[in-house]
């Protein structure tokens, strides 16, 4: 059985970046590669963690273990989209990402990213900082 189209908006998200596609970003059917979307949600997401206190050199790391996503629409150079953000679930160490990619009012993909911040030496989880939770407690004020 099918599940249902996502029904997310743009007023779901509390935080929407605007994304340039590229021409590199289309394929040779003449849309956006699936592969594509997933480095739109890692800019998206690694965007907003340093406007909100993550330090590319410092201790703590947000690692990618786990990815997804619903494609709903075809996209394709030169469109204009923007990614919504938004914070699923978020634990000690861990936080759950909703991303939606939108041509104006249009839902074209919906994904998912999981990241668990860890010690950029060791790799081994830890709490994750202060002024990274608060901005991601900011993304949790359009729960479903």
């Amino acid at each position: 059985m099918k599940p249902p189209a996502p029904t997310d908006t743009r007023r779901d998200f509390p935080h929407l970046a605007e994304i340039q596609t590229r021409w590199d970003d289309n394929d040779v059917y003449g849309h956006v590669n699936n592969v594509v979307y997933y480095a739109y949600f890692d800019t998206v997401i690694n965007r907003y963690l340093i406007d909100h206190g993550l330090k590319l050199d410092g201790e703590a790391i947000g690692v990618c273990v786990e990815s997804g996503c619903r494609y709903l629409r075809e996209i394709a150079f030169p469109e204009p989209i923007e990614a919504g953000l938004r914070v699923e679930s978020l634990g000690t160490s861990s936080v759950r990402y909703e991303i939606g990619i939108f041509r104006g009012e249009e839902l074209c993909a919906l994904g998912h990213f999981v990241h668990v911040f860890v010690d950029s030496a060791s790799r081994k989880p830890v709490v994750i900082p202060e002024t990274i939770r608060a901005g991601l407690n900011a993304l949790r004020g359009a729960q479903r």
